[in-house]
């Protein structure tokens, strides 16, 4: 059985807030994004009666915003799940962790996803794009 995920960690390309909206509406039944901050922006989700604290934090890396599910309920068991739909839905590219990180892993080394549906392993920063 796959590993679920106690939370997802994704990073866009671009967070257009207003295709975000619609996508985090449509799946995870989420209000608008609010702005709390420079930079950052929260809501909270419903799934099966369980809420799923939604962060995007814009300009999170090399031009990244990060976005962050905090709960183990959301739709996608894995970050490379959640990649996947978000790359298709948004029309951008979207990286995320290679799968569970352990100690003695490379931090950089994280899967990209282009919304033509490519992937591969990629070393970050180093990669360009």
């Amino acid at each position: 059985m796959m590993q679920r995920y106690p939370d997802i960690e994704i990073y866009l390309a671009e967070a257009p807030i207003e295709a975000l909206n619609a996508w985090l509406g449509e799946t995870l039944d989420a209000p608008p994004l609010e702005a709390v901050g420079k930079y950052k922006w929260r809501a909270t989700g419903r799934i099966a009666g369980k809420t799923i604290p939604i962060l995007l934090m814009e300009r999170a890396a090399d031009g990244f915003a990060s976005l962050w599910l905090d709960s183990g309920a959301t739709p996608w068991p894995r970050d490379v799940d959640c990649a996947r739909e978000a790359a298709r839905q948004l029309g951008c590219e979207v990286r995320c962790s290679l799968g569970g990180w352990q100690p003695g892993d490379n931090p950089d080394r994280f899967w990209r996803v282009l919304p033509n549906g490519e992937e591969d392993a990629i070393d970050w920063p180093d990669s360009g794009r």
